[in-house]
């Protein structure tokens, strides 16, 4: 098992049509975002301009949730309205368009990982996924296996899992939890 902690602080900003994109994490360590060969990446985004076109990624899927605001947002023409920290699915090759402004979390997971999912847990866990991912909306301390790691808000931990061992976790407070297995 591995456990990397990548700080809000430590990213490095790039700029999309929108706004400004701060990468956590991309995986494999290999793989690079243009080429758009990885399996997940893990970034935070700011919406600027209104109204946004999001970045198409044809063969992904995405998560995203707004971190400040709610967000009032068009899919395929469809007009819907998230509350923040609300969990919005999508086909990462859908045409949105959002019409807020704010800071979000995105979670992009390519077609060929075989189960994904994006939660708020606020409670103990136990799982033994490959990938497990940890964000903080605000200041945490969570627990695995015992061992404490204090996070700041928008911190970001990941946890290595390929023996697919059991996990126990354990919340002080909210968080963005995802489960990955290829």
């Amino acid at each position: 098992m591995n456990i990397s902690l990548f700080t809000k602080k430590n990213t490095t900003a790039s700029i999309w049509s929108g706004g400004l994109t701060y990468e956590y994490v991309i995986y494999p360590k290999t793989a690079n975002y243009t080429d758009r060969d990885f399996l997940f990446r893990i970034s935070s985004a700011t919406i600027e301009k209104v109204p946004s076109e999001f970045t198409k990624f044809k063969g992904y899927y995405r998560y995203l949730v707004m971190l400040d605001n709610c967000l009032d947002i068009k899919t395929n023409k469809e007009k819907k309205v998230y509350e923040k920290y609300e969990i919005m699915e999508f086909n990462s090759n859908d045409e949105v368009t959002s019409y807020t402004k704010g800071i979000d979390f995105n979670c992009m997971v390519s077609e060929k990982i075989s189960h994904h999912k994006l939660k708020i847990a606020n409670s103990n866990q136990n799982c033994n996924a490959q990938i497990i991912v940890l964000y903080s909306i605000d200041t945490i301390v969570i627990k695995i296996n015992e061992k404490s790691y204090d996070l700041k808000p928008h911190d970001l931990l990941v946890i290595e899992n390929p023996e697919r061992e059991n996990i126990m976790l354990d919340f002080s407070n909210e968080c963005l939890f995802g489960l990955l297995d290829f």
